[in-house]
């Protein structure tokens, strides 16, 4: 296996590595998890896997969990379709900065995502490295942050377009999740910059230390959480992949966050994702 540095922040492919034969060769695992952690999202192309392999390799990893609103394969449970074609204009649950499943009380570890079908042109995703993002932040901003607590609402994002009904259900079944505005990467101990397009709003904002009236409240909160949200869109903290069949994309959902560039209608574009449990941030 050899491992290709893409950018100076994040990111690297793997060549010379069959993806399925990691299932069973745990020196091969071994290297590419630790590879991971490193680079916090791997690339591999030309991986003809069946979907079969693509769970057993993910379930390496840990268990699988299904989403909500987005199908999974019916003979693969865990193995999440996001399929989408020029009759879904406005389905655009994927083109703003995030962590997936935030909105969980214990969010993902991370994901294994295989490019099924593609536009030649346009469709690519990148990815932040939310460690350099915290690492890079004034000084100031660290220690205001530092105890600071969020929502993360799937009620606010994914349910925002269903009937009330649904939305509501939706919120009932998922309970908006407090998460710290720094988590601390469970394996490598890093600071992690944790909020994103799910986050809404800070939970303990309001104190006499940072609040000296209660007109102070709202614009102050929001003017940071925007702030905070936007340390994504920097460039020297990004990687971007250009997708072709059977390429995938391994990536560490604790450490970065993804945006799926929506510039390709009306061409298709079918990815396939395992999801893989992760824990509660702390």
């Amino acid at each position: 296996m050899r491992v290709e540095q893409l950018t100076c922040a994040i990111g690297a492919e793997l060549v010379g590595v069959n993806l399925a034969d990691a299932i069973h060769d745990d020196s091969l695992f071994a290297g590419i998890r630790a590879a991971l952690l490193e680079h916090r999202v791997l690339f591999l192309r030309d991986q003809d896997i069946s979907r079969a392999e693509h769970v057993a390799f993910a379930r390496r990893f840990g268990s699988l969990e299904d989403h909500p609103v987005a199908g999974s394969d019916p003979e693969h449970p865990g193995l999440v379709r996001i399929y989408k074609n020029p009759d879904q204009p406005n389905d655009r649950y994927e083109n703003a900065w995030h962590a997936d499943a935030t909105w969980r009380e214990a969010p993902q570890f991370g994901a294994v995502l295989r490019c099924v079908e593609c536009p030649p042109v346009g469709g690519d995703t990148m990815w932040a490295n939310m460690v350099l993002a915290y690492e890079n932040l004034p000084d100031h901003v660290k220690t205001q942050i530092a105890d600071l607590r969020a929502r993360h609402s799937i009620e606010a994002s994914f349910g925002a377009a269903m009937p009330i009904e649904k939305r509501l259900a939706l919120k009932a079944q998922f309970p908006d999740a407090e998460h710290p505005v720094v988590r601390t990467h469970p394996e490598t101990g890093e600071k992690v910059l944790f909020v994103s397009a799910f986050t809404t709003h800070f939970t303990n904002y309001h104190t006499p230390a940072r609040v000296r009236f209660g007109q102070d409240a709202n614009p102050g909160a929001g003017e940071l959480l925007r702030y905070l949200i936007s340390q994504a869109y920097i460039p020297e903290y990004q990687v971007r992949w250009r997708w072709k069949p059977n390429s995938i994309a391994i990536w560490d959902n604790r450490s970065t966050q993804h945006y799926a560039v929506m510039d390709y209608p009306p061409c298709h574009r079918k990815m396939e994702r395992a999801g893989i449990v992760g824990d509660k941030p702390y």
